[in-house]
């Protein structure tokens, strides 16, 4: 390999800190898990998360899930 081939991404989980509108990775990895669920979400699919919490939803259900919102059935 030499240094413009690009390095292959660690398949684990990453590490995460989640601010206002970004984030960034802390340790190299291709998911973090929702807190709520705890399905895998790939780093290029993450879309929401609590900054106060530091936690990775995948969905919106699952947000409003953690901060108690009740949803209509």
């Amino acid at each position: 390999m030499n240094r413009f081939e690009r390095q292959p991404q660690a398949a684990g989980e990453a590490e995460v800190e989640y601010g206002d509108g970004e984030f960034r990775v802390r340790r190299a990895g291709a998911f973090v898990r929702c807190a709520v669920t705890g399905e895998p979400i790939p780093l290029e699919e993450l879309r929401y998360w609590n900054v106060d919490l530091q936690e990775p939803y995948s969905s919106p259900q699952a947000k409003l899930t953690r901060i108690g919102v009740k949803l209509p059935q």
